[in-house]
This record gives structure tokens, sequence and C-alpha cells, in this order.
């Protein structure tokens, strides 16, 4: 996990403007259709339901925020950062604090960490999951 928070795109899903949820939608849309490479590799770990029953979406809008991963049911971020947004951790911070006020616990990695440790994130991942039960049906 690194340390500080960071928005993972642009205007539309990042920028902390308040864009319109529709923006947003179509923004998430566009992401969905161009994952970096970065979140190629970790979604393929995370998607169909392979960590502890968990199911997550990708590029989910997120009030006027795109997040790179959720998990509602487990009200899980996973939000994957490259070197661009050392220059925001003010911006970082602010969307942090939203996504927890919403009661969301969120884990920021950088870019690096899932090409070199992969393993190391989706452990971490895994981990938060099944600290994270979804609530009694």
């Amino acid at each position: 996990m690194m340390a500080g928070n960071a928005p993972s795109t642009t205007c539309g899903g990042g920028c902390g403007r308040g864009c319109a949820a529709g923006m947003s939608t179509a923004r998430a849309r566009k992401l969905r259709q161009n994952l970096s490479e970065a979140e190629k590799r970790l979604w393929n770990d995370l998607r169909r339901r392979q960590l502890d029953d968990a199911y997550f979406r990708r590029q989910v809008p997120f009030g006027p925020y795109v997040v790179d991963f959720a998990c509602k049911q487990r009200k899980l971020i996973i939000e994957l950062d490259g070197g661009q947004h050392a220059q925001q951790v003010d911006q970082d911070a602010k969307r942090t604090a939203y996504l927890e006020a919403q009661g969301y616990a969120v884990l920021r990695f950088w870019n690096n960490q899932v090409f070199e440790n992969l393993e190391g994130v989706v452990e971490t991942i895994a981990k938060a999951v099944s600290q994270r039960q979804p609530p009694p049906p």
C-alpha cells in the first residue's frame, strides 16, 4: 500500500470539481475501454469473484469521481496511481476523505507495485476483503 492519495482519472472522474454524474458515467465507460497496463494486470486477479467471493467492478462512477475498482458489498475501493499523482497530494487527500465519508475503505497502490509485486498487492487486497465481510442477508 502506498502513502498518500491520488485521483486516478482526469475531469469527470477524479478532478474533484464535482462533475455531473452523466459525465462521470460516460468517462467511466471510456476508461473501462482503455485500462492502463497496471489496471489490466490487477483486474485479472480481481474479476470473477476470485477473492473470497468479493465482486469487484472497474472504473466505477462514485459521486464526483471515478474509482479504479470497487467492491460495494465489502465497501472497499482499490486505486492504482501513476507517477503523475505525486504532485496531487491535496486532491488525493480530499478524494480519499470523500470516499471514506461514504463508509468505504480505500487501498492505494502505485502502478510500479503492481508490476513489481502483484502477488503482494493481491495479498493485501485479499486481507482487506476478508476483514470487511458483507452484512448478513
